[in-house]
């Protein structure tokens, strides 16, 4: 057991990888700009909603819960659906999203705004 080269080859590995871009404190500036422009705190999930948000949006289209829900769980999938339907509840509560007749979510003109401010066009 002393002589497993496999516990000599995990004891060579780094122990901390690279942050992922998306959970980058800067690449993240604009989400935390656009939450505190309209009072809301920043938290995790928020900010994975609102990427899955603004990545459809670049890609010219738009998503509904499922379409969010799927790719929140890509990275988090402790994540459940029904805190991902909260969380687009209260977006849209708060005028930062608008939930349109087709079921699908969208970034409002002021959000848009902002975002296009950081060159985050939509």
């Amino acid at each position: 057991m002393l002589n497993n080269p496999g516990i000599a080859a995990l004891g060579a590995r780094p122990a901390i990888s690279p942050v992922p871009r998306e959970f980058d404190r800067s690449a993240n500036q604009h989400i935390r700009q656009l939450l505190s422009h309209f009072g809301l705190r920043s938290s995790l999930i928020r900010f994975k909603v609102l990427n899955a948000l603004l990545l459809a949006s670049r890609d010219g289209y738009s998503t509904g819960v499922n379409g969010v829900h799927a790719w929140v769980a890509s990275s988090s999938p402790q994540l459940s659906f029904i805190s991902v339907r909260e969380v687009l509840k209260r977006l849209c509560l708060e005028g930062l999203i608008a939930l349109e007749q087709d079921k699908n979510y969208r970034f409002t003109r002021q959000a848009r705004a902002i975002l296009q401010q950081h060159d985050h066009c939509l």
